[in-house]
């Protein structure tokens, strides 16, 4: 979305290409840098390219791309390379074509990825697929830049026919391949790399990433809502920053109010890493590897670019898209619009009866456990506490019931139980549950897990929060999973929601995003989907009751 004027801007520029910082003066018309003048100037800010989410799911800010653009341009952010699937395991490529025709209601540069796992695994139950045929048809949008994360890596290493066709169709159109492929190392890292992926932002050690950028992966260092591993990996950036890019993967709406790329910045230049080093991965490298139509500060090129304080600081004063101002001094100048509704929810009211465990001869039970911060879980094997013939949550040592709801069709809840919630009263429930988006809720009792999880029935989709008589409710009717209403006003929404789960007694970080994660198969070791209790070390599913004290 070009401006039809003239202006110039002058200020110190930060040339990121070149490693040098002088002062000039920017010339630009109809949204493009026609000129940049060496000169002396009197204005004491800084301009410099503006940042780029390298990977994000859109859908998991729980607002519309529209809005995401709203929330992230006060921070710098011009650019997001996006991966459509939480939608697409919605409504398949129709839920992919919502997201690509809202986000070009506003001037903000969304590229998206061709989903490659839509289901994400035959184990639960999606609402729609994804085919190649989709792809090659989504891989003719000019918007679309590459294949969306190859989460099968076992289908990779093993050759599978499905997943080889999509990766040859990227091929074929001249598509970079992006990787997912937690903890793998070595020998299977370099042939992971080698049938064709060319990043993963999925590594939580220094070490795995070494081997990925070994193999001839470059590493996107995620810090999100949920999953952080800036700490781990950012001394990485010395040594590879061409190999480096920063991205956020899931982004709540109250987080993303307060910050998004430009903290991670700011975090790194405050450890001391090198300024041009920093802008390369925040700006540059995402630009390249993608073959995005974004300016990098140079002639002819689109005037997307931002004006900073100081590199001290590193405050944002204003955000430029296509020459557009559209934020100034924290206030976005993109305009809210309207969004339609789109959904797939047709599961119908449970009874608090269909949440009930009966207890079965068993000397343990297998129980989730999730880390703060993390996507990966552990599995114990615990004693069950065992009430009236049913093993229910034990809120003493900190063993929740947890379910997994189909959300597509009425189908039995299924059912197991976790540890690290923390609540001591009441219960939780998402609609937000990767990759499949079924209902997903914990709770202490099965009267409050009903309620919870009926609340999101009844506003087909949703995050929602009940205690006692108190209950509490986001609706996200598009598609289950994000709201059409305004972004800020869905950040107070959410941030409520939040305080009122931290109050149930949870002491996780972000307990719904944290929630969202334990229905997602492909990320070890135990998680729960529609279908059952599902080890994804070994990729099977496992009962909860364990007749041996060693799991087997």
């Amino acid at each position: 979305m070009a401006t039809s004027r003239f202006y110039k801007l002058s200020g110190n520029i930060i040339d990121v290409l070149h490693r040098e910082i002088y002062q000039g003066t920017l010339e630009i018309m109809d949204g493009q840098i026609t000129s940049i003048i060496r000169e002396p100037v009197t204005e004491t800010h800084y301009i410099l390219p503006g940042f780029i989410d390298a990977h994000v799911h859109v859908e998991s800010s729980m607002l519309v791309p529209s809005e995401f653009a709203r929330l992230a341009v006060p921070h710098g952010t011009v650019a997001t390379v996006s991966d459509p699937h939480e939608i697409g395991n919605v409504l398949g490529l129709k839920g992919v074509e919502y997201m690509l025709d809202n986000a070009k209601k506003v001037p903000f540069k969304f590229y998206f990825g061709a989903p490659s796992c839509v289901p994400a695994t035959p184990f639960e139950t999606a609402g729609a697929e994804i085919t190649p045929e989709d792809i090659e048809e989504l891989f003719l949008r000019p918007e679309v830049k590459y294949l969306a994360e190859m989460m099968n890596w076992p289908g990779v290493l093993n050759g599978d026919d499905l997943v080889m066709q999509k990766i040859t169709l990227a091929q074929k159109f001249d598509k970079q391949v992006d990787g997912h492929a937690p903890g793998l190392r070595g020998a299977e890292a370099q042939a992971y790399a080698a049938a064709g992926m060319t990043t993963d932002h999925e590594c939580f050690t220094a070490e795995e990433a070494l081997d990925k950028i070994a193999a001839g992966m470059k590493i996107l260092i995620r810090e999100g809502s949920a999953a952080k591993n800036f700490e781990a990996l950012i001394e990485l950036l010395a040594q590879y920053p061409d190999k480096i890019m920063f991205c956020s993967d899931d982004k709540h709406p109250d987080n993303l109010v307060e910050s998004h790329i430009n903290e991670l910045v700011k975090r790194s230049l405050a450890k001391g890493h090198d300024l041009f080093h920093v802008l390369q991965a925040a700006c540059v490298n995402p630009v390249q590897h993608y073959k995005l139509e974004v300016g990098l500060l140079q002639e002819k090129d689109p005037a997307d670019f931002i004006v900073i304080d100081n590199p001290e600081n590193f405050k944002v004063l204003r955000t430029y898209i296509n020459g557009k101002l559209v934020a100034e001094n924290g206030q976005s100048k993109i305009e809210f619009t309207p969004s339609e509704i789109v959904n797939n929810f047709h599961a119908e009211a449970k009874s608090p009866q269909q949440f009930r465990f009966p207890a079965q001869e068993a000397v343990k039970i297998r129980v989730i456990e999730p880390y703060d911060g993390q996507l990966v879980t552990g599995m114990l094997l615990l004693d069950p506490k065992v009430e009236d013939g049913q093993i229910v949550s034990d809120v003493a040592q900190d063993i929740l019931k947890m379910t997994v709801v189909n959300r597509y069709q009425n189908a039995e809840p299924a059912l197991a139980f976790i540890k690290n919630f923390g609540l001591k009263r009441g219960a939780i429930a998402s609609s937000v549950g990767h990759d499949s988006h079924n209902i997903i809720a914990v709770g202490v009792d099965d009267d409050s897990l009903c309620r919870a999880v009926n609340l999101l029935i009844e506003a087909k989709g949703g995050i929602s929060t009940v205690n006692g008589d108190q209950e509490m409710v986001l609706p996200l009717p598009v598609a289950g999973i994000m709201s059409p209403e305004d972004g800020y006003w869905v950040a107070e929404q959410y941030a409520k929601l939040d305080r009122s789960a931290k109050e149930l007694g949870s002491t996780l970080t972000s307990p719904f995003m944290t929630l969202s994660f334990m229905a997602l198969l492909v990320i070890p070791a135990l998680k729960l989907s529609d279908k059952g209790l599902f080890d994804g070390q070994h990729f099977q599913f496992v009962d909860v009751a364990s007749k041996t004290l060693t799991g087997k």
